[in-house]
């Protein structure tokens, strides 16, 4: 029970370091001993994240040309689009977007949500960008070539001196940023690019009949760039390199990662969502949190008196506790990223919260009134309570699982918490306020 009773104290107080925002007023020079660790540096190192409706961001609205594709494979494609699009928004990094597909008649839209991204164009350019990588043979001379490079008067025509080698993103299997031997401000970031097995084999057919010459790539029909070809390269592994910043080359790699779109889409609404309605909000819903956190407690306090103080101290560990996880996500998923429907279920949650403390008190009240003692009322109480409190947790379980597999982002987040809310009650309701209540009962 001992130890039961500090690793609760232990888990709370690091659960407040972790919730603690940063503050202004800790002195930049106070550090923390044997650790040489500067508090200001540690307390609000886990900021909270919030989603579009909460911080602002961009919102996109597409829509599918869907003229080529036969009627039959429509939907079809509308599927295939969006599922592109979500995995391009993931490559790129931005946390809690929303991608979902809507049919109105004959037309077929998406609708994307960028929490975090204020810039309307560069959201279009990641998302719509159709992605098409190409590899192209010359047709004409080397010598061609090198004489219209060197007169600037005469720029070489890529366009028309290079024809399709069949090699496309299609045999791409990842691209990422790297850097060539030397400092990063020396050499600049390049894509290396790693094909499929049979893009390796095509790859290697072509270095092989270039060497000498200029290998030439195209994106979306866009000349990027022609490396001569030194050597048959064998294994699939190349090199793509440029005048790249950082955000270039990663945007590119998103792009070749994430594939061609099936679909031509347009973009037929870009706005920007400012964050000043999310701060307005957030303040009204933690202003609603704090109200029924704080009658909840008057409640409990009021009913059941000492018990009710136990099933009080439980609620407010509870809430530090969710809080934590919000920002850490336990170091095993990625934190949560707060939404209003997020705190809708986090608020809903506060109720559930006490509701097993609610049955075991009453047991324990029934044991009492059969004669039982203290501590005898206190175990048998959570004992036969248990049940009540394993399948009405299982069922709020059950519902916030099929919320998040069968509904949309928002949907999505309001079953995270709740789910997060539903199995943090069960812990501080058999954990700590059981442990409490032994510790008073045996003194």
């Amino acid at each position: 029970m001992r130890f039961k009773l500090w690793f609760i104290i232990l888990l709370t107080v690091g659960a407040i370091f972790i919730d603690l925002p940063k503050l202004p007023f800790i002195p930049q020079d106070l550090t923390i001993p044997y650790l040489n660790a500067g508090v200001s540096n540690l307390v609000g190192f886990f900021p909270l994240k919030l989603g579009l409706d909460l911080q602002g961001g961009t919102q996109l609205v597409l829509e599918t040309q869907m003229d080529k594709i036969p009627e039959p494979d429509r939907d079809q494609a509308l599927a295939s689009a969006t599922e592109v699009i979500e995995r391009r928004v993931n490559l790129f990094g931005v946390s809690e977007s929303i991608v979902q597909s809507s049919k109105v008649g004959s037309k077929r839209r998406i609708l994307v949500d960028l929490p975090g991204i204020k810039d309307a164009s560069a959201a279009a350019d990641l998302v719509g960008k159709t992605a098409q990588l190409e590899f192209k043979e010359l047709i004409a001379s080397p010598s061609a070539v090198s004489q219209a490079a060197s007169e600037s008067a005469t720029p070489f025509d890529f366009s028309n001196n290079f024809q399709s080698t069949g090699l496309t993103g299609a045999d791409l299997k990842k691209a990422q940023v790297t850097y060539s031997q030397g400092s990063r401000s020396q050499t600049g970031p390049q894509i290396a690019i790693e094909f499929t097995s049979e893009g390796a084999k095509k790859f290697a057919e072509i270095t092989k009949r270039n060497i000498g010459k200029p290998l030439a790539i195209f994106l979306d029909n866009e000349f990027i760039s022609a490396p001569n070809v030194e050597a048959e390269i064998i294994g699939g592994n190349g090199v793509i390199s440029g005048s790249y910043t950082p955000e270039d080359a990663k945007k590119f790699a998103t792009q070749l990662n994430a594939g061609a779109l099936p679909v031509p889409i347009k973009i037929v609404e870009q706005r920007s969502v400012g964050a000043s309605l999310g701060a307005e909000s957030v303040n009204k819903s933690l202003f609603a949190g704090a109200i029924g956190l704080v009658i909840v407690m008057l409640y409990m306090a009021f009913y059941y008196g000492r018990l009710g103080l136990v099933a009080d101290f439980a609620l407010i560990v509870y809430s530090i506790l969710v809080l934590a996880i919000f920002k850490t996500g336990l170091f095993l998923i990625p934190p949560i990223t707060l939404t209003l429907s997020g705190i809708a279920g986090f608020i809903l949650s506060v109720g559930m919260a006490v509701d097993a403390n609610i049955l075991i008190f009453e047991r324990m009240k029934e044991e009492r009134r059969w004669g039982k003692t203290n501590k005898q009322a206190l175990e048998l109480g959570f004992n036969r309570a248990w049940s009540s409190i394993r399948d009405s947790n299982i069922s709020s379980l059950i519902t916030a699982g099929i919320l998040y597999f069968m509904g949309t982002g928002l949907v999505r987040g309001f079953a995270v918490t709740l789910a997060i809310g539903v199995l943090v009650s069960m812990f501080t309701a058999i954990t700590v306020t059981r442990t409490i209540l032994k510790i008073f009962i045996k003194n």
